[in-house]
């Protein structure tokens, strides 16, 4: 397994924090403030901190690690085709590429060629996918699709095409195609101030140790700014209370609902306070309670009044009267409608059976018990006088004192009677009831004492019950609805029943404090509700300092959780695994092979914690600072050094990607760099993106000094878009023979231009093309007439080449006159002499040829004088 694949593995094993830790890390090794901002509060959350912003921690995904090559399986690539939605590229774009040898991309800056370079970072798996490919800025971004292209592959001999699309998973055998970018190694200083070389991966390990410093810094800062006091309630920790044992208890055992239920105190505990507080100040407490005692005796006797006068004219009693009289009311219409069925009896006096008629007949049954003792009326002897007339009876005066009596002692005459007596005294109750309290003077001045509001509910009542009595009679006398009798008001009894409770609780109290034991009992219980109410007073500050204690809890489990101690284990043991001697000695060749002969690469053996390992260690003969000794071009060398030494011990196959690999490098070491690519080549397909034309200059000599083989392919920018590919490179890159078919075809414009008769045109190009002929006898004098014995942007002289090199007078007068005349054109004639007059068509053409056969003529002969020359 590669060192990142390790580090994969090993990190499904991680808090989800970390783990999103380690894909930042992988994406970008250096992450900035917003990304330290997400991973403290992931850590925060894992241990039990919220977030606010709800984010979620994410994964390295298995798709983004590349496997490792398949030494048996070769994957090349013949072409990147039909790319669509990438950058500004051209929809359609394709570059082929050679299956074997070199390629080289080139295109100016601004010609699409990045655009390429991160499909094939992304599609291969290169360690650095840090640039997203975006779209093209030009189209609505919704309308706009997903990056896609084909691979045109060669696996193991069979051609294959593999579709790759932006943000899916890469085919798989595309990972053989090894990527080289700034990730590729480092060089740092270590903890001991050695010079240290760590392989690709390990500094993702040292990047998470940094920011689990860096958070644990964060979060002990946090903490100590955050750090509870305990200065709002120490005090109350001094007294033997259940909230001092509480608050002692803070934070290891008390929890914020304990504090709220101590602080919460009921209304019977807060009335218990007052007693005690009362009771424990007083100074002669069975004195007092005999006091309390008497004012008992006071106040339940004007309970008791109350009680007895509200019964006297309560619902109830209201309730009892009205039924009467409404009974009344029934029997006396039932006994009307007898008495008028009897006053209908013929020959009687007019108002027999009346009111007033039954009041006589009644005395006279009261008369007739004196005058007649010895006979039950109306059972009097004929012969006697009549009670009422005194006149002789008869036998019909005897039959109407019995039918009379009859009358009066029917059930509804006798019914009414009785309801109306019932009613009458019922009525007289009300009328006559006491409904004096007698609540004035001291006991109102005793009462109010207490408890002001009680004493005016019972003045009220007072006040209430008079007023009452009198509405319940004005409805009983029917001037008033019964539904409009006057309500009681507050019942005050409640309340004197419970300051008669507290006066005789307060009594027990004061005389229970003769016994020490008990006034110690009522001592500690006072010395808990005062605590209780105090500890009510700094609630708030108490709850803060529990919730501080809290989050200080769950911040040094964050704490505890940057601990780097096994990330330093894992990346001990991928050192002790990786560094190996054949590493070293790989790394030492490459090193070599770019000329970087001041550094070498050692085993260095440590041994902590007793045991055994190694670490590769970069050496620097003459010491110093490796800081200020190594510049960022010999940086950029060690990086290409890695990446070949790790291609080379990988033991694959596939081809390799170099996206500008001179960036950074001075002048001497692009040539060690294109030499040591073009060596490479004879193994492996090489592919290589650049803008650099000396680069690439310098790579087709060391080709041919080589023998390997070089294809170059042009991308520039054309009314299509970006990335168009072309088989033509600028004329500043081709060879003479080239320039010379350049030249031929820039004619045919020409003549078209003149046939045209676009005069304006026709200038430009010829102007143009003399210019391009200028530059053509300038290659033609280097490359042919001189035979590269001296070339621009080489590195030295070839003197073995001028065995083929004579220079004549007719060489001189030949290269004057076309310089001469090429020159002419070029550039712009001063304002007086005006502008000169463009040959024709076929004047150009001849001055090209008299080129080409100068050219001729110098192959020929170049190659006679090389083999007169032995």
């Amino acid at each position: 397994m590669t060192i990142i694949q390790e580090i994969h593995a090993w990190s499904n094993g991680l808090p989800a924090w970390q783990q999103d830790a380690i894909a930042r890390l992988y994406q970008d090794r250096i992450l900035n403030a917003a990304d330290l901002d997400d991973l403290y509060a992931l850590a925060k959350a894992e241990s039990g901190i919220p977030d606010t912003e709800g984010r979620k921690p994410k994964k390295l995904e298995d798709a983004l690690i590349a496997q490792p090559n398949d030494p048996a399986r070769s994957v090349q690539v013949a072409a990147i085709k039909q790319l669509v939605n990438v950058n500004a590229l051209a929809n359609g774009g394709n570059v082929p590429i050679s299956l074997t040898g070199l390629t080289v991309i080139y295109g100016e800056n601004g010609a699409g060629k990045s655009g390429y370079s991160r499909v094939f970072k992304h599609a291969c798996r290169a360690r650095d996918r840090r640039e997203p490919i975006l779209p093209n800025a030009n189209l609505d971004p919704k309308t706009a699709g997903v990056a896609q292209a084909i691979f045109e592959t060669v696996i193991d001999g069979v051609t294959t095409d593999l579709f790759w699309q932006y943000g899916a998973v890469a085919p798989e055998p595309l990972s053989d195609i090894a990527i080289f970018d700034t990730h590729c190694a480092r060089a740092y200083i270590d903890n001991h101030g050695d010079f240290a070389y760590a392989p690709y991966g390990l500094d993702i390990l040292e990047g998470m140790a940094g920011v689990c410093n860096k958070l644990k810094a964060r979060a002990t800062q946090e903490k100590a700014a955050n750090a509870p006091t305990d200065a709002s309630y120490v005090a109350l920790t001094k007294d033997q209370t259940q909230v001092a044992a509480a608050l002692l208890g803070i934070p290891s055992t008390t929890l914020p609902e304990q504090i709220e239920t101590l602080a919460a105190l009921t209304q019977v505990e807060l009335d218990q306070l007052s007693l005690l507080t009362q009771t424990l100040a007083e100074a002669d407490p069975k004195q007092k309670a005999q006091a309390l005692r008497q004012k008992v005796t006071r106040f339940s006797g004007l309970n008791d009044r109350l009680v007895a006068a509200i019964a006297l004219v309560d619902e109830r009693t209201v309730g009892q009267l009205r039924e009467l009289i409404e009974i009344s009311k029934t029997a006396k219409a039932a006994a009307e409608l007898a008495a008028q069925e009897f006053k209908q009896t013929p020959g009687q006096l007019t108002g027999t059976g009346g009111e007033e008629w039954k009041a006589l007949f009644d005395a006279a049954r009261v008369f007739a018990q004196v005058s007649y003792p010895s006979h039950e009326f109306p059972e009097i002897p004929q012969d006697s006088a009549c009670p009422l007339c005194q006149n002789q009876l008869g036998k019909e005066g005897v039959a109407n004192l019995i039918r009379f009596d009859t009358f009066i002692k029917q059930a509804a005459e006798k019914d009414a009677k009785e309801a109306r007596d019932t009613a009458a005294t019922a009525y007289r109750a009300v009328q006559k009831a006491a409904l004096d309290v007698m609540f004035r003077d001291g006991l109102v001045e005793e009462l109010t004492e207490l408890d002001p509001e009680l004493a005016a509910v019972c003045s009220s009542m007072q006040t209430c019950l008079n007023t009452r009595r009198a509405s319940i009679l004005q409805a009983a006398a029917g001037e008033l609805k019964w539904e409009e009798v006057l309500a009681l008001s507050n019942d005050p009894c409640p309340g004197l029943a419970a300051v008669i409770e507290g006066l005789l609780n307060q009594s027990k109290a004061l005389d229970a404090t003769a016994d020490e034991k008990i006034r110690a009992q009522m001592t500690a219980e006072k010395r808990e509700l005062d605590a209780r109410i105090r500890l009510g007073e700094i609630k708030n500050a108490v709850l803060e300092a529990i919730a501080k204690h809290e989050a200080g809890r769950k911040l040094q489990l964050c704490i505890d959780g940057f601990d780097t101690r096994a990330i330093s284990r894992k990346s001990t043991e991928l050192s002790r695994t990786t560094a190996s001697q054949e590493l070293a000695d790989a790394l030492n060749d490459e090193l070599k092979r770019l000329k970087v002969h001041q550094l070498q690469i050692v085993m260095k053996p440590e041994s902590p914690g007793g045991r055994t390992q190694f670490k590769l260690v970069l050496q620097l003969p003459g010491g110093g600072t490796p800081a200020a000794i190594l510049s960022e071009g010999e940086q950029r060398a060690i990086a290409i050094a890695s990446f070949l030494a790790e291609i080379k011990l990988g033991k694959g196959r596939g081809g390799i990607v170099l996206d500008d690999p001179v960036s950074s490098l001075d002048h001497r070491r692009r040539w060690e760099v294109a030499e040591r690519l073009a060596l490479e080549a004879l193994n492996r397909q090489v592919i290589i993106f650049t803008h650099d034309i000396y680069f690439l200059c310098i790579l087709e000599q060391k080709v041919e000094e080589l023998g390997a083989q070089l294809t170059k392919n042009y991308i520039r920018r054309t009314a299509e878009g970006y990335g168009v590919h072309s088989h033509d490179l600028p004329f500043d890159v081709i060879g003479t023979k080239d320039r010379l078919a350049r030249l031929r075809q820039e004619l045919v414009e020409i003549r078209n231009a003149q046939k045209s008769g676009d005069e304006d045109e026709l200038r430009r190009l010829t102007s143009a093309c003399y210019g391009r002929l200028r530059l053509a006898w300038e290659r033609c004098v280097e490359e042919v007439l001189l035979n590269g014995a001296v070339q621009r942007f080489g590195e030295g002289v070839s003197t073995q080449r001028l065995k083929s090199v004579v220079v004549t007078d007719d060489d001189y007068r030949e290269v004057e006159g076309g310089m001469s005349k090429s020159s002419k054109f070029e550039h712009d004639a001063a304002t007086p002499v005006g502008r000169l007059p463009i040959p024709d068509p076929d004047e150009l053409d001849a001055d090209i040829e008299r080129l080409a056969a100068w050219r001729s003529t110098l192959d020929k002969r170049s190659r006679e004088i090389a083999k007169m020359r032995g």
